[in-house]
């Protein structure tokens, strides 16, 4: 069992120090787990800590999913069969560049609740939660014989706000389903006051700067052991924005400072992964950011799994304190498949019944309100006036392609500045319709309650436009029937095959396609979007199959065209 004892760890009543590395087991195919997990002891680490996600294991209220990526507990036992402890994260709230840092989207149909606080309403929906999950982590408990040693009651809380009650009940829920292993909290430096509980271990955030981080903890918080739970060694990307690296011998530097004091790390992250469909989040200070498909986070392994020359630095630092075991880790092999011709078509209004039932409603409702939580919703109204009219875009989220009597007119954006855009209606009866993409709920910050789609009345030539058919479009069912229909607008799905004689990690790379999703097999990859800074869609090789591959490119925007190609290297500057 992990202690505290006059500000230094004891396992088993033994001296510790804590090793670890993130690894997201829910961003990461499970044929996979095994080598990220191997890699990270060959490192010298001891430990893998990891989040746990709301929003993937509760889909829908009540409906849960423990089953492939969501595997926590074989997850668990592969990090045992390996011999490494295991941290976990189960806080509701998790951060993390992921959609709605967590969260399920479905908590939004309630839009009197108020997220992370004392809200009744919220707390039974985490109790329920915790009444399925936690019997699933008990077991694993250090005190019952497994690898788990230590819990987080919440993530980073002095972030968001100050409800100390709150906090105190994170803890109960967690102490009276029997979680008693270690229990900590984590947050910046600046932040611990706030997110901190007096009888819980307080853990610090940072990338740089150890020295300072310590001596703020000592200060608040005297005798307690010296733990960076999470050391940024890398960031995260937004679309249209730079790819984010730093250099290795920054992070050695910053390592070997923290473990010749005894303090304990946790690489953030050491194997990032993938963000996987429409798992995304965003950020959202000035301006919504959302964040890229690739969680690559500059970490110690790529994307893919590959050693980078800062793993190879690290390495150098931990072979100054531990000894270094042998390892040995089978090859992943990686195949550039070449080229695909996509020759099938469909516009997705030719789909519609197939993919997506209608709801008919006074009023727009929101994604959440359409039982809905990724992806696209179409809604679709008449209006009998004619000429110029203004519409208020300030209800839409995010992005939106706008149609007037079947024609495409602009493309809205909730960044844009002007919220009052111009539409041109020429017939007495006009039909309007407003293609919705959610692009990733916000995961930080005071613009975390994120709702999707049209989330209010939309006010257009000076009054409320209601009666309006809506179509939500998850895909999770694609089109079957393709080179069908008569629709020529984008929305179109393209649809090809790969033949593959080996299996092999392989990576998709879009040039001449704008903005969309790929699916290989019907499973969701993640987005493309030509501005950047990603350029290639990561595809494990468990995702294929030998013989014939389904590959089916959800293009939304327009594509100079209709070939993609799988080459054998990543491209996200």
């Amino acid at each position: 069992m992990l202690q505290v004892n006059e500000g230094k760890f004891l396992l088993n009543n033994e001296p510790f120090q804590l090793l670890s590395g993130a690894l997201h087991y829910f961003r990461i195919v499970p044929d996979y787990w095994e080598d990220r997990l191997l890699k990270m002891k060959a490192c010298g680490l001891n430990t893998v800590e990891t989040y746990v996600p709301w929003n993937m294991h509760e889909p829908q209220k009540g409906e849960f999913q423990f089953e492939g990526l969501a595997d926590l507990e074989a997850f668990i036992k592969k990090a045992e069969e390996i011999g490494l402890y295991v941290i976990v994260r189960p806080s509701p709230y998790i951060c993390a560049e992921w959609e709605f840092g967590g969260l399920p989207g479905w908590l939004l149909k309630e839009k009197d609740v108020e997220l992370r606080c004392s809200h009744p309403s919220y707390l039974k929906h985490l109790d329920d939660y915790y009444d399925v999950l936690l019997p699933k982590i008990v077991p694993h408990l250090s005190t019952n014989g497994g690898p788990v040693i230590a819990v987080q009651i919440e993530n980073e809380y002095g972030g968001y706000g100050n409800d100390e009650n709150y906090l105190t009940f994170m803890k109960e829920a967690l102490v009276s389903r029997g979680i008693d292993v270690l229990l900590f909290t984590s947050d910046g430096p600046e932040m611990i006051q706030s997110g901190s509980l007096p009888d819980v271990l307080t853990t610090l955030n940072f990338g740089s700067r150890s020295n300072e981080a310590f001596q703020k903890l000592e200060d608040y918080k005297p005798g307690s052991p010296k733990l960076c739970a999470e050391f940024w060694i890398g960031w995260f990307d937004h679309w249209g924005g730079e790819h984010h690296t730093r250099d290795g011998e920054d992070v050695a530097k910053v390592l070997d400072d923290m473990l010749k004091v005894g303090a304990s790390v946790n690489f953030y992250m050491f194997h990032g992964g993938t963000n996987f469909g429409f798992y995304n989040g965003a950020n959202h200070y000035e301006t919504y950011s959302p964040t890229i498909t690739s969680y690559d986070y500059d970490a110690l392994l790529t994307e893919s799994g590959d050693f980078t020359d800062k793993y190879e630095k690290v390495k150098d630092v931990m072979r100054r304190y531990v000894e270094l075991p042998e390892v040995e880790i089978p090859e992943i092999k990686k195949n550039a498949y070449g080229t695909v011709e996509l020759s099938e078509q469909v516009s997705l209004f030719d789909t519609l019944s197939s993919i997506s039932e209608k709801v008919v409603s006074a009023y727009p409702l929101s994604m959440e309100q359409l039982h809905q939580n990724f992806g696209f919703t179409l809604y679709k109204t008449s209006v009998s006036f004619k000429g110029e009219v203004k519409l208020d875009i300030t209800p839409i989220r995010d992005r939106a392609f706008v149609y007037v009597n079947g024609i495409y007119q602009q493309t809205i954006y909730r960044n844009d500045e002007e919220k009052m855009v111009s539409l041109s209606l020429t017939k007495e009866d006009n039909v309007i319709e407003l293609l919705v993409e959610n692009m990733g709920r916000v995961n930080y910050g005071k613009h975390l309650k994120d709702a999707k789609g049209i989330i209010g009345p939309l006010w257009m030539n000076n009054q409320y436009v209601f009666h309006w058919e809506m179509y939500p479009i998850e895909l999770t069912t694609l089109p079957t029937l393709f080179n069908e229909g008569t629709d020529e607008r984008y929305p179109k799905f393209y649809r090809g095959t790969l033949e593959v004689n080996e299996q092999a990690d392989t990576f998709v790379q879009l040039k001449g396609w704008t903005k969309g999703n790929v699916f290989i097999n019907g499973i969701n990859l993640g987005r493309y979007w030509s501005v950047g800074p990603q350029e290639t869609l990561y595809v494990p090789g468990p995702l294929l199959k030998q013989g014939t591959n389904e590959v089916i490119v959800f293009e939304l925007e327009g594509n100079e065209t209709n070939e993609i190609t799988f080459i054998d290297t990543p491209k996200l500057g």
